[in-house]
């Protein structure tokens, strides 16, 4: 991997902000990007896929897997002085609701879902509408394909395709992971789901010399244990880069307006602002555009 360099608009950005807090912009630092982040320890990689684990500077925002900072060394490890401007953070509330980023800097957000354990549900919609709140294009990925049986999770990724999602069906017996890196390309991309749908395997495939342990499903309510505790970010042997990150039970939507939770849904695009009522809520009022297009037939409930 060549060396990370910044824009001239970074590099502005990131004088700026070490002024700011107090650090001499004539220091030493070069370009890194998180590949994990430890509490107070942060493992960064720079040029030529090196990798050093990197103490913070005081009063800087921990940084996420996908976050690009500016970094030197120390005598025993090194020092995160900067970071540069976020494009986008996705986030999610932890249980008592604040915000926690959990990666950053994405471009692709694969969601993985699979016959086993079975969808839950709603919550491939809660991927979809955060995606789109944070500008990053998802990608619907069927995996296990080998264990569908009838065509109901078929039928549904149909209806995403039809709305002009990316899907892909894949399983095990593709070996290469050539289905994937198609879709990947150059790309920075997050891999999320829940629990037990296979996204370790699906590593494994891309980086099939990087060893991650594969869970067994939990017989408790049909979730898989969590495998992995901490979002991780991987340089592909074939070109750009995979964020990791830990197995999601749930994935809420409370911290979203309602108006960006609405934008969030494709085939509500056309029908926004055509409600008989501006407050519309679109639960049982008259005049819904929403609820007249579902009974319809326009869009899928």
């Amino acid at each position: 991997m060549t060396k990370h360099r910044l824009t001239d608009q970074q590099a502005r950005r990131v004088a700026a902000q070490r002024t700011h807090s107090g650090i001499d912009p004539n220091d030493a630092g070069e370009a890194g990007v998180v590949i994990a982040s430890y509490g107070k320890q942060v493992l960064v990689e720079h040029d030529n896929q090196q990798r050093t684990l990197c103490h913070l500077r005081a009063h800087l925002t921990p940084p996420v897997a996908g976050d690009q900072v500016i970094w030197a060394p120390s005598e025993e490890t090194g020092v995160i002085s900067a970071l540069i401007e976020r494009r986008n953070v996705l986030e999610r509330p932890d249980i008592r609701g604040r915000l926690r980023p959990i990666a950053a800097n994405i471009d692709l957000m694969l969601v993985v879902f699979a016959p086993e354990p079975a969808p839950q549900p709603h919550l491939l919609d809660r991927y979809l509408v955060a995606a789109a709140y944070i500008d990053v294009e998802p990608v619907l990925v069927l995996n296990k394909a080998d264990l569908i049986t009838g065509t109901a999770l078929t039928d549904q990724l149909a209806v995403y395709a039809a709305l002009g999602y990316r899907t892909l069906i894949t399983d095990h017996s593709m070996p290469h992971a050539q289905d994937l890196m198609e879709v990947i390309g150059d790309d920075t991309l997050i891999l999320v789901g829940q629990s037990g749908v296979g996204k370790s395997s699906l590593i494994q495939r891309l980086l099939p010399n990087v060893a991650i342990r594969v869970g067994a499903l939990s017989v408790v309510a049909d979730k898989g244990r969590h495998t992995t505790t901490t979002t991780e970010l991987f340089p592909l042997p074939q070109g750009g880069r995979l964020i990791d990150s830990p197995g999601v039970r749930d994935f809420g939507l409370s911290h979203l307006p309602i108006e960006e939770v609405e934008r969030g849904f494709r085939e509500f695009q056309a029908l926004l602002g055509h409600c008989r009522f501006r407050d519309c809520r679109h639960q049982s009022e008259p005049g819904c555009a929403l609820l007249n297009a579902v009974s319809e037939g326009v869009i899928s409930p």
